[in-house]
């Protein structure tokens, strides 16, 4: 027995030192790719010495002699930090995810073959002028020069994710970053899923009822629109919900998470300091790491310090000594969905205004890791792409003998976005920004600046000009083959929305409706806010003048105006309960739920559990509302909207008439559907967070889900690349926290703002910015994450071009050399 016990003590200690001996070196390879910020290399590609200083917080500041130069040396930083990402970025645009990940991205690949974004990348490289083509190919050596490195001196294949996914990496080229500025286009544009859905909302609800769901904005009424079917006789009325892809490496989200920002501007006349002031924070998906990437680059028109992203070469969001300039979504109507009439006797052609015409058709190989090469035929219309069936729900919306296409004004093969961006970075003052935006194709922006002297607002990418006839006015699927449909080119910059130093000393937008212009110069029937810009007016008002502080105070304002503005009109006859309930009956903690939210003043603090109650209610409430109505449909609108639950319980337009349940014999008054809202609320909260009101904590729920893409859904290694934060904030609160809205856990802050800024042009290096997580993408990195708790506790890093601040406690020093010419 002792000799049995003495083996199996050796075999298990044999077993825990074989364990932590391949612990140790899977960790030696894993960390094999983590940058020494230190090193020296002698390397081809630069005309002059560079240096890559990395402040204490990571943030790359970069000099060289030559703009050509200090590009290439971004291309090198951003590798060395996100050589993973970029790559994912890049397969993404190019439609070649299923190569390393199989058959779940093939839908996503075949979407994008179709719109052909990389193909349109590749034309549009000579579309931009000299000197961006020259930062293009510098950048490019960039990130090519860290790739030969990393094959060269085997150091852990450039990121973790190689090891477990082919780590063939492709050299870089300059239409891969004019790709990735596309790709974000396709994240950020929603109008085509609102058509698709307009559309199939119409068949089954009357046109009061569609503007009820489907609200315009409430400070301006519009015509009712045509019957979706009378447009389509043969068209079938479905529910279906055809495929959508729901994967965290696609870029094609749902409509409620198109592209959000805030950004405000105040003039020196407004500044308590007397120089202009200029706030942003875009709001887009959670992911580990976040999609920016500070960075400050050394130009010969001066020094640039901002947000950029990994692949493209410019500074998106940030300020030089004497500009300021940031971003939210104008939310225009880019894209318009038409049906094309197939020839029943030549399936290869379709109807135009002039008769019928062959659809442009080529064919495309999409190679599947562990399986067959599936060959799509793509084909284009004069109108763009074809589309198939199976996604954005078009099948529902497509009769049959006919297809659908989609105008998209990132479908262009001369896009000069790219230019645009390079001469905004090297603007001076407002107006020469302003020039700048006039090249900017999409997606589009508006454009918040401020100078020292002013501020502005402009609109940027183009407008499709449609005909005053359309018939759905771009708001629904529309026949292509009748010309009043179609676009005929693109309104002229002039007509983009614009506002230069207005008398009030105050910009802002919240992506609210910033013009009241009629059809076709409307810039969208569908805008992003109603709500965060009624607390940003009051927040504005509140002061005579503004401080860099009271910026902050305002972008980290958690106060819904939704929650104040709804709560007293959804339970204006629920207040007073009677007598209290028995204690631990439903009616009781109803009662002490009600007294709860009769007492708190709206914030969405992460401590407090009013937040989750009242977000759990408006959960419930919207469910009951639309269920009946929509059935399988109601699954696309599980999001609460204000606007459309405030047309209910005032009845505009007779909308209460979605209180009532359909299915039931009795008539419900939206009374009676607040109160069972409440209770069924009330019910899921104590199941999930235990039966004691008040140890509930809005932030439990409202954890922001910086998710890694890949490795975050594989188990055991999502603990270590997840990083999950309570965060406070909601749907429509300033400081934007948009939940989920589905699944088991349907408070999960989601989509927010990855970035934020505050420049002051009274002392331009008292500026602030910050991510929300780190520079680094690699996991076990200290740069992976060391941001993202500054981020959560509404904390930023300084802004600073200051040369000696960023070397003062450098985490390191990047020098690089050019080699000596062949032959020398």
């Amino acid at each position: 027995m002792l000799t049995a016990f003495r083996w199996l003590l050796r075999i298990l200690t044999a077993l825990i030192l074989l364990s932590l001996a391949t612990a140790g070196i899977g960790y030696w390879f894993l960390t094999r790719s983590l940058p020494d910020y230190n090193a020296d290399y002698t390397i081809g590609g630069i005309s002059a010495p560079v240096e890559i200083v990395r402040n204490n917080s990571d943030v790359p500041h970069i000099f060289g002699k030559s703009d050509p130069d200090v590009f290439f040396a971004l291309g090198f930083a951003h590798a060395q930090d996100r050589l993973w990402q970029m790559t994912m970025l890049r397969r993404t645009a190019q439609g070649r995810l299923s190569e390393i990940f199989g058959a779940k991205t093939a839908k996503t690949d075949e979407l994008m073959r179709r719109l052909d974004i990389y193909g349109l990348a590749v034309k549009s490289v000579a579309a931009q002028d000299d000197a961006t083509k020259a930062a293009l190919e510098a950048y490019a050596r960039g990130v090519n020069a860290w790739i030969n490195l990393v094959n060269q001196r085997a150091m852990g294949r450039g990121a973790p994710e190689f090891f477990l996914f082919s780590n063939k990496i492709a050299a870089w080229q300059p239409a891969d970053s004019i790709a990735i500025l596309k790709l974000m286009a396709v994240q950020m544009s929603t109008s085509l899923e609102d058509e698709v859905l307009r559309a199939r909302v119409s068949m089954i609800l009357p046109p009061a009822r569609v503007r009820d769901i489907l609200p315009d904005d409430p400070l301006k009424a519009i015509a009712a629109l045509p019957d979706y079917a009378s447009l389509f006789p043969k068209l079938h009325k479905s529910y279906a919900a055809l495929n959508v892809a729901d994967d965290p490496l696609s870029p094609f989200k749902p409509r409620d998470f198109g592209g959000a920002s805030n950004a405000w501007a105040a003039a020196p006349s407004r500044s308590a300091a007397g120089g202009s002031l200029l706030a942003n924070d875009p709001h887009l998906d959670f992911t580990a790491p976040s999609i920016w990437y500070l960075a400050r680059l050394q130009l010969k028109e001066g020094g640039v310090i901002g947000a950029t992203i990994p692949g493209v070469p410019l500074v998106l969001l940030g300020r030089s000594k004497t500009l300021g300039w940031g971003l939210t979504s104008s939310y225009l109507d880019d894209q318009d969905v038409h049906i094309e009439k197939v020839n029943p006797d030549d399936p290869q052609e379709y109807l135009t205004p002039d008769g019928w015409k062959p659809f442009e058709t080529r064919h495309s190989i999409i190679r599947i890791k562990d399986e067959k090469p599936i060959t799509v035929t793509l084909r284009w219309t004069e109108n763009g792409p074809v589309l198939p069936g199976s996604h954005y729900d078009l099948a529902s919306v497509t009769p049959p003998g006919a297809v659908a296409s989609v105008s998209w004004t990132v479908l262009t093969g001369d896009d000069t976005s790219m230019t645009s961006g390079m001469r905004l970075m090297k603007s001076h003052s407002v107006h020469e920004a302003i020039e700048a935006g006039r090249l900017f194709v999409a997606p589009s922006q508006n454009l918040m600046l401020a100078d020292k002297n002013g501020i502005a607002m402009q609109m940027i990418g183009k407008m499709p000009r449609r005909d005053a006839a359309n018939e759905t006015q771009g708001r629904m699927p529309s026949p292509g083959w009748k010309k009043e449909n179609r676009w005929s080119g693109f309104l002229p910059y002039s007509a983009n929305p614009s506002f230069v130093d207005p008398s009030t000393g105050i910009l802002g937008n919240t992506n609210n409706k910033t013009v009241d212009r009629p059809f076709p110069l409307n810039v969208t029937f569908d805008w992003g806010d109603t709500q965060r810009i009624q607390r940003w007016l009051k927040l504005m008002k509140d002061r005579d003048v503004h401080t860099r502080e009271s910026f902050i105070e305002a972008q980290l304002d958690t106060v819904s105006f939704t929650a104040r503005s709804l709560l007293p009109l959804i339970a204006k006859n629920l207040w007073y309960q009677g007598e209290a309930a028995p204690a631990g009956t439903p009616k009781a903690m109803r009662q002490k739920a009600l007294k709860m939210l009769a007492d708190w003043n709206g914030e969405m603090n992460e401590h407090l559990p009013e937040p989750l109650i009242y977000a759990a209610w408006m959960l419930h409430l919207q469910k009951r509302l639309i269920s009946d109505e929509l059935g399988p449909l109601a699954a696309d609108f599980a999001r609460p909207d204000p606007v459309f639950i405030e047309r209910v319980f005032r009845n505009t337009d007779g909308a209460s008439a979605w209180c009532d349940i359909v299915q039931s014999t009795a008539h419900e008054s939206c009374t009676d559907i607040a109160r069972m809202s409440l209770d069924d609320a009330l019910l899921w909260l104590s199941q999930h967070y235990g039966k004691n009101i008040e140890s509930w904590r809005w932030g439990d729920a409202h954890q922001a889900m910086q998710d890694h893409p890949v490795l975050g859904k594989i188990p055991v290694l999502r603990y270590f690349v997840n990083i999950r934060q309570s965060t406070s904030g909601g749907d429509n609160t300033l400081m934007r926290g948009l939940t989920k809205a589905t699944g088991p856990n349907p408070f999960l802050n989601v989509h927010g703002a990855g970035y934020r800024g505050v420049y002051d042009f009274a002392d331009p290096d008292s500026s602030v910015f910050i991510i929300s997580t780190g520079e680094s993408g690699h996991p076990l990195s200290r740069h992976y994450d060391d941001l993202g708790e500054l981020w959560r506790r509404g904390e930023y890093i300084p802004m600073s071009l200051d040369p000696a601040l960023a070397r003062a406690a450098a985490v390191g020093i990047t020098r690089l050399t050019p080699a000596a010419p062949a032959g020398n």
